[in-house]
């Protein structure tokens, strides 16, 4: 099988930056930022990819890993005839990235890493509290208006709510689950046990790695933004950007985060 993905591009792209977002999520939740960056650098193409077992990506086969995640990012990549030059992850996709870039780096130039974590921890976070919560309701509803009610009460913040329900797609009389949840707790489980530090001490040769913190999120620990911190400043290769907003930083703070990226890329 193949990832799904939607394509950004204005003009004739030298260059292409593959997208990948996170747990639950989808490709089209980057696109108001990627049809800004190419009006910004039309020399680049985005794409914006649905990994595996997420938006219309589904059906893939176990083991459901961060390396199967990244090895999919390949063959599509050997499918469509080209070496992405930069690849960007958000939060689970960050992780992906730098798997991406450990053991696929041919032709890679760019890795940025948006507010996600190297380190290996116990299951915890927002991500994995979502999960228990979509584990105790129904598995259909009558309308996405009922989920967003049930997840509110939850205690779920509205737009985060409202967003979960475009995870819903209507079939056989009712709204039900597009993902597989077993398989999100498979990525899930596997995201918290893998280390891949290694990868950001060493970037791949010719790549600049640069590592963007949301100021008000805590999915970067003090430890491993210290962490980072020590191994930007020996290492001109990495860089550690923080800026203004949360976890969400492509809806919370776009011009920042599009700033850095015209400037670097």
């Amino acid at each position: 099988m193949v990832l799904s993905y939607d394509t950004v591009e204005q003009g004739q792209p030298s260059a292409w930056l593959y997208v990948l977002h996170g747990i639950f999520g989808a490709g089209r939740n980057w696109a108001s930022l990627a049809r800004r960056l190419v009006r910004e650098r039309p020399d680049w193409g985005v794409r914006l990819i649905d990994l595996r077992q997420h938006g219309t990506s589904q059906g893939f086969a176990p083991p459901h890993t961060i390396e199967a995640a990244a090895l999919d990012i390949a063959e599509l990549a050997d499918k469509l005839g080209e070496a992405p030059a930069g690849i960007l992850g958000h939060s689970f996709g960050g992780k992906v990235s730098l798997m991406y870039a450990r053991e696929h780096a041919e032709g890679l130039r760019q890795i940025w890493i948006i507010d996600s974590t190297p380190a290996a921890r116990p299951p915890d976070g927002s991500a994995w509290r979502m999960l228990e919560i979509v584990r105790n309701c129904p598995r259909e509803f009558a309308s996405r208006s009922d989920l967003v009610e049930l997840l509110q009460r939850a205690g779920v913040a509205l737009p985060v709510a409202q967003w979960m329900a475009t995870n819903l797609e209507y079939r056989d009389g009712a709204y039900r689950w597009r993902f597989d949840l077993d398989a999100i707790e498979e990525l899930l489980l596997d995201f918290f046990r893998t280390d891949l530090w290694d990868i950001v001490e060493t970037p791949p040769a010719g790549a600049e790695l640069h590592l963007v913190k949301g100021r008000d999120s805590n999915l970067l620990d003090p430890q491993a933004t210290s962490r980072i911190r020590s191994i930007a400043a020996e290492n001109p290769h990495v860089h550690f950007h923080e800026i203004a907003g949360g976890h969400w930083l492509n809806a919370e703070n776009p011009d920042g985060l599009l700033a850095l990226l015209t400037a670097a890329i």
